[in-house]
């Protein structure tokens, strides 16, 4: 199962990946919202945590120090994140300081790293691609960033255009060309009744799916090749948690596509989509 729908809409946990789902041995992932007031606790445990805040503002308190009123952006497409690492064996909680929604997104690790909040100004945004496959990558927690395994981007894709493409893969440890990494995709539409189109093919085609993707819903990518549409009217966003074998972004494009990257001339004007 590579499509995983919202559990909920009001506050408490609103979509729950398990370990080991689709194979997965690293990634794990939650989506939770708060009411004023409304705190969550839990621990890491073998986890390092990568707690990105996707709207409101929260405050954390954990073991391993203290973070008040964390957030700016109202919604995803009001601004960029504020993402706080929290190593392996931390106890925390968070507390809403207004209405928020946030992503925690945990990673099977062995070493500790110091926490740490990442602030949007903190944040390379890059605009990458070119013409209708021309989107915005915002790199929360990049490669070079002090942890085990977890990397995380946040991406904006205008409406009409395509992402994640020429279609590439990070399936095998082939460094410095590719590395094999487990990713998540999970999607925010800038209206209700927006959606995406995701494809997820091998080249043999033993896997071969092409999913309809809606406002909170998550898609997993275990291998292969995985292309974005976004509906023509419809910006779409995802956060992207990859793991695996380094901590690199290394892919490599499907051959029958890489050629398109040539005939790109310049960029679309509507990145960047957000901005600190």
């Amino acid at each position: 199962m590579l499509h995983f729908l919202p559990t909920g809409r009001g506050p408490g946990e609103n979509l729950s990946l398990p370990p080991g789902a689709a194979g997965f041995q690293h990634l794990s992932f939650q989506i939770r919202r708060l009411d004023p007031g409304w705190s969550f606790a839990a621990e890491t445990g073998a986890n390092e945590l990568g707690m990105v805040m996707l709207g409101g503002i929260a405050s954390v308190r954990s073991s391993a120090g203290e973070w008040p009123r964390i957030g700016r952006r109202a919604h995803v497409f009001d601004g960029v994140a504020y993402t706080l690492y929290l190593p392996i064996h931390t106890r925390f909680e968070i507390v809403a300081e207004s209405a928020c929604e946030f992503a925690l997104c945990h990673c099977a690790a062995q070493t500790v790293h110091p926490a740490r909040l990442v602030a949007p100004d903190e944040v390379e945004i890059e605009i990458r691609g070119g013409g209708n496959a021309t989107r915005q990558i915002n790199h929360l927690l990049r490669p070079e960033f002090p942890a085990d395994r977890i990397l995380i981007v946040e991406v904006y894709t205008p409406g009409g255009n395509w992402s994640s493409y020429p279609p590439h893969k990070h399936d095998v440890h082939n460094p410095p060309a590719e590395v094999d990494l487990e990713e998540i995709y999970y999607y925010k539409i800038d209206r209700p009744e927006g959606y995406a189109i995701q494809r997820v093919y091998t080249r043999d085609r033993h896997l071969d799916e092409t999913i309809t993707v809606r406002d909170g819903e998550l898609v997993l990518i275990p291998e292969g090749y995985h292309p974005v549409v976004a509906a023509h009217g419809y910006n779409v966003y995802y956060l992207n948690v990859l793991a695996g074998t380094a901590r690199s972004m290394a892919a490599t494009d499907d051959p029958d596509y890489a050629w398109v990257r040539s005939t790109w001339r310049e960029k679309d004007p509507r990145v960047p989509v957000v901005s600190p």
